[in-house]
């Protein structure tokens, strides 16, 4: 699948996006996933508060699924303006 990074999440990880192979069921499992795999990752993904995600461009939450997903994007909360 594509992970894409966005923002900060861009920034602290060095990439915008990435090829990732998973046998993550769920958000929450690729997070986990990633965060074992540097440094870079367990910093970006350190406060998950602070991150929201969407796969294959929804909104969703650490429980969505990932069966079939072929994009999860992190980023920021957004603020209006």
């Amino acid at each position: 699948m594509t992970v894409l990074y966005f923002a900060w999440l861009r920034e602290r990880i060095g990439e915008s996006e990435e090829r990732v192979e998973t046998s993550a069921a769920t958000v929450a499992d690729l997070v986990a996933e990633l965060r074992e795999r540097e440094p870079r990752y367990a910093l970006a993904f350190s406060d998950m508060r602070a991150v929201r995600v969407a796969v294959d461009q929804e909104l969703a939450d650490l429980a969505a699924p990932l069966a079939g997903a072929r994009e999860v994007a992190f980023f920021p909360p957004m603020t209006g303006g």
